[in-house]
C-alpha cells in the first residue's frame, strides 16, 4: 500500500471513528506498543535515529522552509500552513518580555530548527534572539553547514552552548520521551541553574510507573521504530521540586493507541 493511501485511510478513520476505537485500530499498524523493563531490551527491536534516509528527509523539508518554499515542517513532514503551539509561544514571549525584549533559547533536540522557523515571525519582533540547538552530531554538522545564521546556531552539548551564551530558557519539545535517561538530563539541567524550563509535546500517564514502549512511526512520515517513554505525571513533576515552580501547564489534543495526555509545562527557577 502506498504512503498516500495510508494517509488517506488514516484521515478517513479520524473523521468517522470515536477516539477509543481509533486508538485501538491505529495501534495495529503504527503507534506505541509494549511495556519494557529496560531500555536495552526495547532498543534491540528499534531502528531509526542514525538512519541517513531520515536525515536526508529532514534536510530536504527544512531547507524548503528556510528558503521560503513552504511555511512549516515537523518531523520531515511539510505543511502548507504553520501549526502554532500558542502555549509554547506565549511562554517564550513572556520570558522575553521579562528580559526587556531579549531571548536566548537552548532548544534541546531541536532538529534543524523546526521550532525556530515555526515561531520566527514572532521571534523577529524581539530586540535580540539567539536560538541555540543541541543535537546529535550528524544534525549539528548539517546545521552548521546549511542553517546557521545570525540567530540560529548548533551545538554538540549543553555545556558547549552555555560557554558561549547566557541562556534564559531551555526547551524540550517532544524529545525527553525518546532519551534513554531523561531524568539524568533533567538533573544536569537543574545543576545549571537556568531561569526557565519549558517542556512541550510530552506524553504522560496518570497511574502506574513510567512506561517504556516502542514507537512505530506512521509510514507516511518515514520508516522507523524508537524507544519511547510515557511518564507518570506526578513523578515527573516531583523532579522539579523544590528548585522550580510550575507557572502553567497545557494539554495538546491528540488521540493515540495508549491512553495518555500530551502536555507541556513552563517552569521558573525559585528566587
Amino acid at each position: 500500500m502506498s504512503v498516500l493511501n495510508y494517509q488517506r485511510i488514516s484521515e478517513f478513520l479520524r473523521d468517522v471513528l470515536p477516539p477509543v476505537f481509533l486508538r485501538k485500530i491505529s495501534g495495529l499498524f503504527y503507534g506505541w506498543r509494549g511495556n519494557y523493563s529496560s531500555w536495552s531490551d526495547a532498543d534491540k527491536k528499534c531502528s531509526g535515529y542514525n538512519s541517513t534516509n531520515i536525515l536526508e528527509k529532514v534536510i530536504e523539508s527544512s531547507l524548503m522552509v528556510k528558503e521560503g518554499f513552504i511555511p512549516y515542517e515537523r518531523d520531515s513532514m511539510t505543511f502548507d500552513k504553520i501549526e502554532y503551539s500558542f502555549p509554547l509561544l506565549a511562554g517564550l514571549m513572556w520570558i522575553a518580555g521579562r528580559n526587556g525584549g531579549k531571548l536566548n533559547v537552548l532548544d534541546f533536540g531541536g532538529s534543524l530548527g523546526s521550532s525556530y522557523f515555526q515561531n520566527k515571525l514572532f521571534l523577529d519582533s524581539l530586540i535580540e534572539c539567539n536560538w541555540c540547538i543541541v543535537e546529535q552530531s550528524h544534525f549539528v554538522k548539517v546545521g552548521n553547514a546549511n542553517f546557521t545564521d545570525n540567530n540560529l546556531r548548533f551545538f554538540y552539548s549543553i555545556d558547549e552552548c552555555l560557554n558561549l551564551f547566557d541562556i534564559d530558557v531551555i526547551l524540550f519539545s517532544g524529545v525527553l520521551g525518546y532519551l534513554e535517561k531523561p531524568y539524568e538530563i533533567l538533573e544536569d539541567v537543574f545543576s545549571k541553574n537556568l531561569a526557565y524550563i519549558i517542556i512541550d509535546k510530552t506524553r504522560f500517564i496518570e497511574k502506574g510507573n513510567d512506561r517504556l514502549t516502542i514507537h512505530k512511526v506512521a509510514p507516511w512520515i518515514y520508516k522507523a521504530k524508537y524507544c519511547a517513554w510515557f511518564f507518570n505525571e506526578n513523578n515527573f513533576l516531583s523532579r522539579f521540586n523544590p528548585k522550580y515552580d510550575l507557572i502553567y501547564d497545557f494539554e495538546i489534543p491528540e488521540n493515540i493507541n495508549i491512553r495518555s495526555k500530551f502536555k507541556g509545562f513552563l517552569f521558573k527557577k525559585n528566587d
